[in-house]
């Protein structure tokens, strides 16, 4: 009941407008299972193939994530079933989700990865790159995904205001292209940012989804 515990004490200090994705990454169904008998619905993977084995053996009213970064030939494998991919940083891979979300007549949620991080190995496009594809025509062609906010990694540091300042960033990025961005598949509404060591700074800096492994499951191995 640990799994339980944990979760439960998270939601208990966190507003009732954020949702907690539980990152599940390596982690047995077992404690899947036990999470979800505690109510947890929304579930974060970061490889395409574990997230379709437990998607196949877990209850089907669960949400899954896709929170890892996305090779565009990976799409297919999951396009029937993943409810939200929050790392998205090419067009090209817009496209793919598209193609195979319209195989399924489904419509993928999708965020758009902001790179907030001072560090070169985090992925992510430019404000100005995440702007041209809002504004793109070829953006509302693609009728079988909905953009629906942003997602950004900070640094991996212990400096509070180097985290606040990136975070701040993106929510203000965030904020100005919700009243700017007017394509009927971009519903700009989901800012996700923070992860176990960041979350409470991110939700005060404007984030309304967290990624959070470590602080329910334990340490991975």
């Amino acid at each position: 009941m640990e799994i339980q515990k944990k979760i439960q004490e998270i939601k208990d200090s966190i507003p009732k407008n954020v949702t907690l994705v539980a990152v599940s990454k390596t982690k047995p169904v077992a404690d899947l299972q036990e999470a979800y008998d505690g109510g947890q619905r929304v579930f974060g993977e970061n490889k395409i193939q574990e997230m379709v084995d437990k998607f196949d053996v877990l209850p089907k009213d669960i949400q899954w994530h896709m929170i890892g970064h996305l090779q565009s030939n990976k799409v297919k494998y999951m396009a029937h079933f993943v409810n939200l991919i929050h790392g998205v940083d090419k067009f090209k891979t817009l496209k793919e989700i598209n193609k195979q979300a319209k195989k399924h007549d489904r419509i993928i949620n999708c965020l758009l990865q902001a790179k907030i991080a001072k560090e070169e190995t985090k992925f992510g496009l430019s404000f100005d790159e995440i702007e041209r594809i809002l504004q793109s025509s070829e953006l509302a062609t693609l009728e079988n995904i909905n953009i629906v906010g942003f997602m950004g990694m900070a640094t991996f540091t212990d400096n509070q205001e180097q985290l606040q300042e990136e975070f701040l960033s993106l929510k203000d990025f965030f904020k100005n292209q919700q009243l700017k961005t007017e394509t009927k598949n971009c519903t700009l509404e989901t800012l996700s940012m923070g992860m176990s060591g960041d979350y409470n700074l991110a939700i005060k800096n404007g984030s309304t989804m967290i990624r959070v492994g470590s602080s329910i499951f334990g340490d991975r191995n």
